[in-house]
């Protein structure tokens, strides 16, 4: 019996996606919940499994092209697995029409998913180079990403370059370009952050953290932590501490504006910036007063990992009240982080620096971060911006402040 293949019914925020990958072919058969096909939305992306055991009928929107909530995308006809067995006959019978598949997979388009294309391309990898592990012979990210370290930690790099040589076959003078166009995720975050500055009346002040006071009580306790709890303990749930307390100091920072209403927040719901190569997301930490510094940890952990495999859902990236970001991760020392609408501020954390401080008429190094905390001034005065990012500072580099409330 044939059935309809349709896009995910998406949430009212989501008008429309893109078909991003296809992972069954016509005549291919697929077990029952086995994933098809992943729908990429602005927010997330969607994945489509199989109804039941059966075989791909006919693909009706190929990879690329945009689809709207509920849309036939492709057909399935059910039954066993053994519809799909002329399809494997012919493959046995006419073994020389397996030479054009493997040409056509060492083209990159038909062996590799659309996270690991980029990830070869941004490594400039020959996707002929790695061995796939996937379905089928597929190219997955995982399988760039074990290329890649194996090739940096193998001491062959100097080869390198003569196999990228290939790849950008030009004459001399000549300036090679390629134009590709903008992921749904990308072009939304592109949108909300023009918005965002064209909207907002942003401003942003600047402090610094001594950050010994929290390495020490890290270093401290770390093999107790972890032991009791199975989680590392970061900088991240201190930080998000700290915030969800000065947020109940200064109620405008974890407001909102909604045309002429400001809309006051009695809970802390706090995203936690996640960069992954699809771009920048932000999932949020339900009511972070209630929750302990292990219960922040295992949440981010737990985020972090469903942003790089793009399982993130639409609910656990919306309705935030204040944003962290940390630049210093990736070596940042100083930025002024957007707003992420309709928050009405964001706080900024970056690199951990030994700089050279007066203590007390003398000078001693210390481990400092800068704090950037960007804010509509609309709704938060200069005053409160600066206080709210003083009483962080203080809860920082005196932990106890936070358990004491002072």
């Amino acid at each position: 019996m044939s059935t309809e293949i349709k896009a995910p019914v998406f949430p009212e925020s989501v008008a429309e996606g893109t078909v991003a990958t296809w992972h069954k072919q016509p005549g291919e058969a697929c077990s029952r919940d086995e994933l098809i096909v992943d729908i990429e939305t602005d927010k997330v992306v969607l994945e489509v499994v199989a109804p039941a055991d059966g075989v791909i009928e006919e693909i009706v929107k190929g990879e690329g092209d945009t689809v709207e909530s509920g849309e036939v995308i492709g057909k399935f006809k059910e039954g066993a697995a053994g519809e799909s067995k002329p399809a494997e006959s012919k493959k046995e019978e006419a073994p020389a029409a397996e030479a054009p598949k493997a040409e056509a997979a060492a083209s990159g388009d038909a062996i590799l998913s659309p996270a690991a294309r980029k990830l070869a391309e941004e490594n400039n990898i020959d996707p002929n180079a790695i061995k796939g592990t996937g379905k089928d012979g597929r190219v997955t990210k995982e399988d760039v990403q074990n290329h890649v370290e194996n090739k940096s930690s193998g001491g062959a790099a100097a080869p390198q370059p003569a196999a990228q040589m290939p790849e950008v076959n030009v004459a001399a003078g000549e300036r090679p370009e390629k134009r590709v166009p903008m992921t749904r995720l990308r072009a939304s975050i592109a949108k909300r952050l023009v918005n965002a500055q064209q909207s907002a009346a942003m401003l942003t002040t600047f402090n610094e953290v001594n950050m010994a006071p929290i390495m020490e009580l890290r270093k401290q306790y770390k093999e107790s932590f972890e032991k009791r709890h199975g989680i590392k303990l970061g900088f991240m749930s201190f930080f998000t501490k700290a915030a969800t307390e000065a947020l109940k100091r200064f109620p405008a920072v974890n407001a909102s504006i909604d045309g002429n209403d400001m809309v006051y927040h009695g809970y802390q719901d706090i995203g936690v910036a996640v960069s992954t190569d699809r771009g920048l997301v932000v999932p949020v930490l339900r009511d972070s007063d209630a929750m302990g510094l292990a219960d922040i940890e295992k949440k981010i952990v737990e985020y972090g990992t469903k942003a790089k495999e793009g399982k993130l859902g639409i609910e656990e990236m919306t309705g935030g009240t204040f944003t962290i970001t940390n630049g210093g991760i990736f070596g940042s020392l100083i930025s002024t982080p957007i707003l992420n609408p309709p928050q009405t501020a964001i706080l900024g954390m970056h690199k951990i620096q030994e700089r050279p401080m007066a203590v007390n008429g003398k000078v001693e190094i210390l481990p400092m971060m800068y704090l950037a905390l960007s804010y509509d001034h609309r709704m938060i005065d200069g005053k409160e911006a600066v206080q709210f990012l003083v009483a962080i500072k203080e809860m920082l580099e005196d932990p106890a402040r936070i358990l004491l409330d002072v």
